[in-house]
């Protein structure tokens, strides 16, 4: 392991964040005087980041808490484009509405982990499209396209990966890497930005900033990257069965961000509590010591630190509460997450499967059916053995819902409004 002089690549190195860095020396000596400016670049594709950005979010984070300086931009300009990395097809074009609407909601999140500001070390939170917007063609095509090779651009893996797999390209999506490498000399003229910070996948789009920057006369800039982060049963950070774990408390209920955490598998707990939380190393190694049924203690401290980064401390002893009373009291906790269901809607009778798709435990009436030939679905802790089942007000508890449960972890309140 490299011994640094800075505080931040010590900290990002110890805690699992480094994939690779394009010249480090150069760096941590930026860093190690407290004089480094980075930015992480996020397209508003929808209206809230998920957890797969977290470790983006976290590298930020920790940058301004070792004494340097976080830009976390807004891609309301790059969004128009679509980035092409890993993907198969072209993303949809969204409207200037829906993105504008987008970044408002990504916003939210970032107050909860940077100091913003107008000091030295303040984060700031530009968006490209205050710049990318107004590029005159035919001059980008002169002073800045100038500057890109066709063959390196064919060779970039966001574009060859698309056309080994025969899948189309489009011109405009062909563009993002050159816009994207232009926010970076911008940044460079407007903050002094030094380094541009990303997934492992974004290594070429990044290395194609430095480049562009050295032909316009940047001082030298930077490259850091971070693993692709998935779980030990290889599945991608971020995704579970009922879709993305959203950031925004609207779209992903702290509770429900607490139950991700906990319902971690154990190969995993060191490695996200690492990247995940901000407990010191030495009670990360004492939780990640624990064994047997003890590594559930691990896991509770995982989601309790995990969720009072995100959404407060107080959040976060609710969602615990919460856990504790369902799970080892087989009580109906009011925060757990529920729907709202009209008294006529009810009284008229709900069909079972109908009730499990609205509460967003399954997607559809077909695995409905599937979970309760295999009986994982419940009504108020009772196994659903009839997919003909209507819920009526007989089905309400003493505390006035109904609760659904998938398994053993999954819970929704139908309650009447």
């Amino acid at each position: 392991m490299t011994a640094f002089k800075s505080d931040f690549l010590n900290v990002l190195q110890s805690r699992g964040f480094i994939h690779q860095i394009s010249d480090p020396d150069s760096l941590d000596a930026l860093a190690a005087r407290g004089e480094l400016t980075a930015y992480i670049g996020f397209d508003c594709t929808a209206p809230s980041l998920h957890v797969g950005s977290m470790v983006q979010i976290m590298c930020l984070y920790w940058l301004q808490q070792t004494g340097n300086k976080p830009i976390a931009l807004m891609g309301g300009g790059t969004t128009r484009v679509g980035d092409p990395s890993g993907k198969d097809e072209t993303r949809k074009i969204l409207s200037i509405e829906d993105i504008e609407r987008n970044k408002d909601g990504i916003k939210q999140v970032f107050s909860k982990f940077l100091t913003f500001g107008d000091g030295k070390h303040d984060a700031v939170m530009p968006d490209n499209a205050e710049w990318l917007t107004k590029l005159n063609w035919i001059e980008m095509l002169r002073d800045i396209g100038r500057h890109f090779s066709v063959n390196r651009m064919l060779a970039m893996d966001s574009v060859k990966l698309r056309l080994e797999r025969d899948q189309e390209m489009s011109f405009i999506e062909f563009n993002y890497m050159i816009l994207q490498a232009y926010d970076f000399a911008v940044l460079n003229q407007r903050y002094d930005c030094r380094l541009q910070m990303g997934g492992s996948d974004q290594w070429g789009n990044i290395v194609n900033g430095i480049d562009l920057g050295r032909r316009m006369g940047t001082p030298q800039l930077h490259a850091l990257t971070t693993p692709l982060i998935t779980t030990s049963s290889g599945e991608k950070m971020g995704k579970t069965a009922s879709g993305a774990v959203w950031l925004n408390a609207d779209m992903k209920s702290p509770y429900e961000y607490w139950q991700f955490w906990r319902n971690t598998d154990d190969a995993d707990v060191e490695r996200f509590l690492k990247l995940f939380t901000t407990l010191p190393l030495t009670e990360v190694e004492r939780l990640a010591a624990l064994q047997g049924a003890e590594i559930n203690e691990a896991k509770k401290a995982l989601a309790d630190a995990a969720t009072a980064l995100l959404h407060g401390p107080e959040a976060a002893r609710l969602a615990a509460e919460t856990a504790r009373q369902t799970f080892e009291e087989g009580r109906v906790a009011e925060n757990l997450p529920s729907i709202d269901i009209s008294r006529g809607e009810l009284e008229a009778g709900i069909g079972v499967l109908a009730s499990f798709v609205k509460a967003g435990l399954v997607a559809s009436n077909g695995e409905a059916r599937r979970q309760i030939k295999g009986g994982g679905l419940r009504v108020n802790d009772a196994s659903v053995t009839d997919e003909k089942m209507t819920l009526t007000p007989s089905d309400l508890t003493a505390e006035g819902v109904i609760k659904l449960s998938m398994g053993k972890k999954r819970h929704v309140l139908l309650k009447p409004a």
